[in-house]
This record gives structure tokens, sequence and C-alpha cells, in this order.
């Protein structure tokens, strides 16, 4: 009786996860305390996507196979959220979203692949990536004096060109 009162979640849409891969060695110790340094993509229709950095104005996005980032070990894939775009749609707003980041827009602190994560798995579900994958760049007051030169610099955003339409 007791258990046909107890409602099961309707699990409809496509699930969207985050995976976490460790950037150093200390995130062993550190991700007790809520800290690291992490690097995540998102996942959705067997595929990860990630944000890294380059010279070019070009998206800074890349397609690639889940949970295999450039070798490194993964921490954690946290199931964020479930979208209800199909696979096409989803396919257009990575596209979209990763206009939105190109290369040259990369920064370790104000502008790296976990707002990337961050930014698409909202944009996906309404739901944001858990706070401690980033924490360490929210919390950049702590170690900035310990970072190369121009790594704690804000980086130009791109131009958002808006739309004009002559009545029609």
């Amino acid at each position: 009786m007791l258990c046909g009162m107890i409602r099961k979640k309707n699990k409809t849409g496509t699930p969207v996860y985050i995976n976490v891969y460790d950037l150093m060695p200390v995130n062993r110790y550190a991700y007790w305390f809520g800290l690291g340094f992490y690097h995540s993509g998102v996942q959705v229709y067997g595929v990860e996507y990630a944000f890294g950095g380059s010279d070019s104005s070009k998206p800074g996005v890349v397609k690639l196979d889940p949970k295999q980032f450039q070798g490194l070990h993964i921490r954690k894939s946290i199931l964020i959220g479930r979208t209800e775009l199909n696979e096409k749609e989803c396919q257009e707003l990575i596209k979209k979203v990763a206009k939105e980041y190109p290369g040259n827009s990369y920064n370790i602190i104000y502008r790296n692949c976990n707002h990337f994560a961050n930014d698409t798995c909202k944009r996906l579900t309404k739901k944001t990536i858990p706070g401690w994958v980033n924490r360490l760049a929210r919390l950049n007051f702590l170690y900035s004096c310990l970072l190369p030169d121009g790594w704690n610099e804000i980086p130009p955003r791109p131009a958002v060109v808006a739309a004009t339409h002559n009545g029609k």
C-alpha cells in the first residue's frame, strides 16, 4: 500500500551529463575539501562537447568521444538533467553556443571549459553544474598572484550583433 503512494519521477527526454576530469594529481586530496583543478565537458546523445583555448576567433568547442578527453583521469560523470530537444535540435543549440565561445576568448579564470559546460547545461536542462567543479576559478583571489602574467586578465567578450527587422 505504501509503495503505491510513492510516485516515480517521469523520466522523459534525453540525459545530459557533465564529465569532470582531474587536471592535477592534487585533486585526489583537494576534491574532499570541495576544491580542485578540473576540466569538464557536456555529454548528450553519445557525444561530448568541450571548450578549449586557441589563437583563433573560430569556435573553441570540440566534439569528442565521451570520457576520452586527452587521456585525463575522469573524476565523475554526473547526470545534470534531461533535455527535451531531439538530436538535431541539440546539435543546433550547441553550434549556437559554440559561436559564443571562440578559442581566443578562453581564460582559465573568467571563461574556461567549466563556464561553457555550465552555460550549455543551463540551456539544455535549465540546471547548473555542481559548484565544486569551477570553485577555484571563482576563488581566484586566493591564488591569482601565483598565476603567470596575463592569466588573470578578463578576456574580450565576442561582440553580439543584434538582427534588425525592416518591419517584415
